[in-house]
């Protein structure tokens, strides 16, 4: 027989920064990540009665070679995110590679493309790990990877 759940299950959310920020994009057009992560999970969190335990966030950041601006932001940001308890920050460098499009008129055109490297993997990794020790009842994956679903099954 499965165990009752607990009146108060103990949430953590799994938050991949860039994901959230394009789907915050894409359905309010904001152009910056100027969201809360930690206020977003214990909005949920409080909507559906669990305990927030921990909220965890995930991101790629350019080096401040490759982008001063990006990256005092999202420095600066971790350092805001930190000050709040139970709130973990995993950041890796952005890699970049050159990406070639063919132009509607029919020319290529190459650019750099910054992308992340080993976030999705160290989220899941974080999943299973967290799940194993038993310090959640309910586990939260803000992201649209598809890649994810092998880690929560």
């Amino acid at each position: 027989m499965a165990a009752e759940p607990p009146e108060n299950p103990r949430a953590v959310f799994f938050v991949d920064g860039q994901n959230l920020f394009h789907a915050a994009k894409q359905a309010f057009g904001y152009r910056w990540p100027n969201y809360d992560a930690r206020a977003l999970a214990a909005r949920i969190c409080g909507s559906r009665h669990w305990t927030l335990a921990q909220t965890r966030f995930y991101t790629g950041v350019p080096e401040v070679s490759d982008d001063p601006f990006w990256n005092h932001f999202w420095h600066a940001k971790f350092a805001a995110m930190g000050r709040t308890p139970r709130v973990h920050i995993f950041w890796r460098s952005l890699r970049y590679r050159n990406q070639t499009v063919r132009l509607p008129d029919g020319t290529d055109h190459t650019f750099l493309v910054g992308q992340e490297k080993g976030i999705d993997v160290r989220l899941a990794l974080d999943l299973v790990r967290l799940a194993q020790a038993c310090l959640y009842d309910v586990g939260v994956i803000v992201s649209q990877d598809q890649d994810l679903t092998e880690a929560v099954q």
